[in-house]
């Protein structure tokens, strides 16, 4: 057996299926490209799923990666075991109808064999019960013994999620030796013990399943194996875990020097330390990739990570912020892997550090709201805290179960777990039902599929060049179902052999514009890329009638066209303008391109200061009057990098890849419509800029004649100001200022004067008082004050009276404010004024409190303020009494 490090298995295995033709990718972003069926990439499959459902041409037919993945179904395992992780790489090579079964077989025998040098008498293999094919050729062709070949079932071995493709499995294993196994005679892989390790998973494609569940053989067979390059590294280097490996360790050990312990000095320490390692490797990768904390989707997965691994830094008292610390550790761990990590460093800090204050404040609050629940359930004599208030925390707060069970267990309250898991088992029911049962095939996209190769179309585009093109119309659709002809009234989808429509895609919206055949019209609202090689122009016949065969002109609205296209290009000006100014690091993290207006979002972790907006937009407009040529230009991928292109992280590109340049400002990778010089964008205005997410900014802009019309109607406001205040436009911003000032004077002095009445009204407050249980109480409706005067104004009144409570009440615009104090000597007697106040609130609608001297609440219904302030006397004699 070969001792190799983690970085030399990543890179034998890449270099062993280069010499057997395979064309090696970089992994892909943890954020699916086009796959509403799924939230994170999960696999090393998951980039090439067009291509094995023959939506997409493969730009080889054999692919070799190394890719980072994440997967939640045991984050709760996590550091409760030695091999339970979110975060892994997984190393695998694919062929696309290309080789199948006896190559993948044997190559991978080679490969563990020679490469890793791993004892053939110690490996075993598993292949599905059904499998004659792959179990005769592991042991006529590679020598497996039929003894050390298991066949197990289709749960263990056979690969499908829901319809679409699928197939038989064939797994290899490292018996590890008995001392690891579970001493049946007949344990072997398939066993829950932990003697035989799987190593490796070779699935072999040969199926496709329909929605009745019946499987048919497929013309072109596809391989996807798999191999845990952590997993890999635990066997190769002789460790007995997945923290132990050169991969990881260097991270667990930075986070026992900030725990101040060692890992293995403490199990309970232990299940901590490893939680945050792996947390942290996830959430790193995460955000590099793009994905934001945020309330639901992946963006919901990062936040829970991230605080899950806050959560266990508190308990191993690790002083907070403390997680950039250990992010810096995985970055020079993995960045000569991964040199993305290294460029996008800073970004990825800022991004997390906000994230872990945010969640710090979060723990504050639900601390205090906890410690306050407690308090009252322990004045009521209860011993148990809810289940559903322990849900609502952790749900509502993101405030974590366990840190609720430890703060109430301090108290001496047990927590209703059953409870808590009732509630969180509905609440995921109601997401599942939410989401559906998307499976692994988005089933509108395999029609096209189908229809496309069951007829041999496609749709050629040629609207880069023009807007209006001859055609045939070669497929007509309505509600998913093939028809010969859609008449007048109808809605449904048209397939062209030849269009000008450009289809959304990469943020820019689909054109509009109709189709006009001799005996019918269509308006066209929608289209797009479907199924691989067709497009699909969604409208509704305005005239006649369209059928299969007929010969139509296809014309795009050029005007909306020519909107769009000088919202795309501004874009590109807009990308270079803000990379220039605020740094490399912001990069495009989505983008809506429609012909009223752009819509920008990066990657930057602050608001842009108003001369930093000034400075993008007179740069954008600088390069507009410039009039640069708009050039394209379709070469190899490679080329074009090679040349400067930027490619946006995140995409995923063919062989052959169009570059889109702007003189000699910019130049990148697009597909989009352009114009063809940037003095025919016109004006380019900056309307408004904002946060979407943690690290993620937002800039809309207009442009052309919208930009045009917008300035015209500030204009048109500004002059209607002007003529309102009698002075010149330009005098305006003065004349408000002056006036502005003048208001302010005026309502300081109103202040003073409402004030200066209330106090003359109360004047003597012991004579309006009443006696309640021989305490002075005085409650009083004042209108006219805003809070801080009716606060100053109860001080004064509770100092008048000497001894004795005080109460204010005012309602004003749908609310009510209730202001409490009570003297030293009735506080002592048992007077409380913030639970008077909370009390009278509840009669408004509200509710609120405060110190027992001195307290504040608020209602919803000033219709019923007179009557709470009439029931402040009983609720002041049940406090005495």
């Amino acid at each position: 057996m070969h001792r190799l490090s983690g970085n030399e298995i990543r890179e034998k295995f890449l270099e062993f299926f280069e010499s057997k033709g395979h064309l090696r990718l970089p992994g892909a972003s943890l954020i699916p490209k086009n796959d509403p069926t799924l939230l994170l990439t999960g696999a090393g499959m998951v980039p090439f799923k067009p291509y094995f459902l023959g939506q997409e041409k493969p730009p080889r037919t054999r692919i070799t990666t190394c890719q980072p993945c994440i997967r939640t179904p045991d984050i709760d395992r996590v550091g409760y075991t030695d091999r339970h992780g979110t975060f892994f790489e997984m190393l695998g090579n694919f062929s696309f109808g290309d080789y199948f079964k006896s190559e993948a077989i044997a190559w991978a025998w080679e490969f563990v064999t020679q490469v890793f040098g791993l004892p053939e008498d110690r490996l075993w293999v598993s292949v599905y019960e059904k499998d004659d094919e792959a179990a005769g050729i592991w042991h006529e062709e590679v020598g497996v013994p039929k003894e050390r070949i298991v066949r197990l079932g289709k749960d263990d071995n056979f690969w499908e999620i829901g319809v679409g493709p699928c197939g038989p499995c064939s797994e290899i294993h490292l018996d590890r030796g008995p001392e690891h196994g579970c001493g049946r005679p007949d344990c072997s892989p398939g066993c829950d013990c932990d003697r035989f390790m799987e190593i490796w998973n070779l699935v072999f494609i040969q199926f496709r399943r329909d929605e009745e569940g019946n499987y048919h053989e497929l013309e072109s067979k596809n391989i996807d194996t798999g191999m845990g390059l952590e997993r890999a590294a635990v066997i190769l280097q002789g460790v007995n875990n997945i923290f132990e490996t050169d991969l990881v360790k260097p991270i667990l050990d930075k986070v026992a020097e900030l725990a101040d312990t060692s890992y293995g000095a403490d199990p309970k320490k232990d299940v901590s330390l490893r939680v945050i390692t792996d947390h942290v490797r996830g959430i790193t990768f995460m955000v590099k990739d793009g994905i934001v904390p945020s309330n639901e989707g992946r963006g919901y997965v990062l936040r829970r990570l991230l605080r899950r691994a806050v959560r266990h830094g508190r308990l191993l008292q690790i002083q907070l912020p403390f997680l950039a610390e250990v992010v810096e550790t995985v970055v020079a761990q993995m960045g000569q892997a991964y040199p993305d990590l290294v460029e996008r460093k800073d970004y990825i800090l800022n991004v997390i550090s906000q994230e872990e204050e945010r969640f710090r404040q979060t723990l504050d609050q639900g601390v205090e709201l906890l410690e306050k629940t407690l308090a009252e359930l322990k004045s009521k004599g209860k011993e148990v805290l809810p289940g559903f208030y322990a849900f609502r925390l952790y749900d509502t707060y993101g405030f974590p179960f366990e840190l609720t069970k430890e703060i109430a267990g301090e108290a001496g309250f047990n927590v209703d777990e059953d409870g808590f898991h009732q509630a969180m088992d509905q609440q995921r029911q109601r997401a599942r039902e939410a989401r559906g049962d998307s499976g692994y095939v988005d089933l509108e996209e395999q029609f096209y599929t189908d229809l496309a190769k069951e007829r041999n179309l496609r749709s050629k585009f040629v609207g880069y060049d023009q807007t209006t093109a001859t055609a045939a119309i070669t497929a007509l659709v309505k509600d998913g179902k093939l028809v010969d002809s859609l008449s007048e009234g109808e809605e449904g989808q048209v397939v062209l052999d030849v269009t000008p429509f450009y289809a959304e895609s990469g943020g820019q919206v689909a054109d509009t514009g109709k189709i006009t055949g001799e005996n019918g019209e269509l308006a066209v609202t929608d289209v797009k890329r479907v199924g691989g090689s067709l497009i699909a122009h969604t409208g509704k016949v305005k005239r006649g009638q369209l059928a299969t065969g007929d010969k139509v002109e296809a014309e795009v609205a050029a005007a909306i066209r020519l909107d769009t296209a000088r919202n795309h290009t501004a874009t590109h000006l807009l990308h270079k303008a803000l990379r220039s100014l605020l740094g490399e690091h912001a990069t495009q993290a989505g983008s809506l391109v429609a012909p009223e207006y752009l819509r920008f979002d990066f990657q930057h972790y602050a608001a842009l200061t108003p001369e930093q907006l000034a400075e993008v937009e007179e740069r954008v407009n600088a390069e507009i009057l410039a009039n640069h040529p708009v050039t394209t230009e379709v070469t190899s991928y490679q080329e074009a990098v090679d040349k400067g292109a930027m490619a946006l992280f995140g995409e995923k590109y063919g062989d052959r890849v169009r570059v889109v340049q702007v003189g000699s400002y910019s130049t990148e990778l697009c597909g989009g419509t352009h114009v063809c010089s940037t003095g025919q964008i016109g004006l380019f205005k900056i309307i408004s800029e904002s946060g979407v997410a943690a690290g993620t900014r937002r800039i809309e802009a207009l442009t052309g004649r919208h930009a045009l019309r917008w300035l015209n109607e500030r204009n048109r406001l500004l002059e209607g100001v002007a003529s309102q205040l009698k002075v010149n436009p330009e005098q305006v911003q003065s004349k408000v200022a002056r006036l502005v000032e003048n208001l302010k004077s005026a309502e300081k002095e109103l202040k003073n004067l409402k004030h200066q009445l209330a106090q003359e009204e109360l004047d003597n407050p012991a004579e309006l008082a009443q006696d309640v249980q021989g305490v002075k109480l005085l409650a009083r409706r004042i209108d006219d004050l805003d809070v801080p005067g009716m606060r100053n104004l109860v001080d004064e009144l509770r100092a008048k009276l000497g001894s004795g409570v005080v109460v204010l009440g005012s309602a004003a615009g749908g609310k009510v404010v209730l202001v409490a104090g009570a003297t030293k000597d009735v506080v002592e007697n048992g007077i409380h004024a913030g639970k008077l106040v909370g009390a009278l609130a509840k009669l408004v609608g509200g509710g609120g409190g405060g110190r027992p001297d001195m307290a504040q609440a608020g209602g919803k219904d000033p219709a019923k303020l007179d009557e709470a302030l009439a029931s402040a006397a009983q609720v002041l004699a049940e406090q005495l009494s």
